[in-house]
């Protein structure tokens, strides 16, 4: 038996959305997704950090934060469906939650591959199939050019950096990993349990590394960092877009294509 495309990664399936759903969103990138599938009329909240489509998104209200939603104002507007990520929102928010949201859709992409589902499970519930068969082309067309770019040249090991005092990394295990994986790019360190572990000034993955990447978010790190590390650490270091690698739902789709030409660009 096949899974219903409306079972999220809790395991719940979710029956198709009443017209019209009020949605809220805690999820920065689906957010955005809801946008691009044509359900911005029904979006009724979002975080600070929801930050796209610029211009669009802005007469949405704010709830807070990722980590600290104000659950009053989420509550007072008085939405059907609320989307979280298991990453980026608080459990004890979550649960907070289910007492007045009828529908809580719980999403934990852990690959580029995961945007096809994550396109099929909004496209099921909010019957925007057509739309979601359009991105899911769009995807695979963007993974295509990212293997051949990546199939002629040689993988590296990566140190790829989200902030700074303490430096942080990320463990294989996420997502940002695995898209650097698909890039052609492993990250050190191999090992953690960590997802996002600390890193002092004498951990070998700054040895390990052949290059390291220094993101553009969280933590906003700026050409004078990665000048900075390249010469202390006597190898290449950059600044990478953070959206490229974290930004999963609709921005994956030119976030992969730049991201194949930016390794292409560094390998030449």
């Amino acid at each position: 038996m096949t899974r219903s495309t409306r079972v999220d990664w809790a395991g719940t399936e979710h029956p198709r959305a009443s017209e019209p759903p009020r949605i809220a969103c805690l999820v920065p990138s689906l957010t955005e997704l809801l946008f691009t599938l044509g359900l911005g009329q029904c979006v009724v909240a979002r975080t600070g950090f929801c930050v796209h489509p610029r211009g669009s998104v802005k007469a949405v209200m704010k709830v807070g934060g990722t980590k600290n939603p104000d659950l009053g104002r989420l509550r007072a507007q008085a939405p059907t469906h609320l989307v979280v990520n298991i990453d980026e929102n608080r459990r004890d928010d979550v649960d907070a939650a289910r007492e007045f949201v009828p529908h809580v859709i719980v999403t934990h992409p852990l690959e580029p591959d995961d945007n096809r589902r994550l396109y099929a499970l909004f496209g099921a519930i909010f019957g925007r199939e057509r739309e979601a068969a359009s991105l899911d082309a769009q995807l695979l067309a963007s993974l295509a050019m990212l293997d051949a770019t990546v199939a002629r040249l040689p993988r590296e090991r990566v140190l790829y950096l989200i902030w700074r005092k303490p430096w942080m990394t990320v463990a294989r295990d996420t997502y940002i990993a695995a898209t650097l994986s698909r890039a052609g790019w492993d990250t050190v360190p191999a090992g953690v349990s960590v997802r996002y572990p600390e890193l002092a000034d004498d951990d070998a993955a700054w040895a390990d590394a052949d290059r390291i990447l220094a993101s553009s978010e969280p933590f906003a790190f700026r050409e004078r960092d990665a000048r900075d590390l390249s010469l202390r650490w006597h190898k290449p270091a950059h600044v990478i877009d953070g959206e490229w690698t974290s930004w999963y739902g609709a921005r994956a789709i030119p976030g992969l294509r730049a991201l194949a030409q930016f390794r292409a660009a560094l390998q030449s």
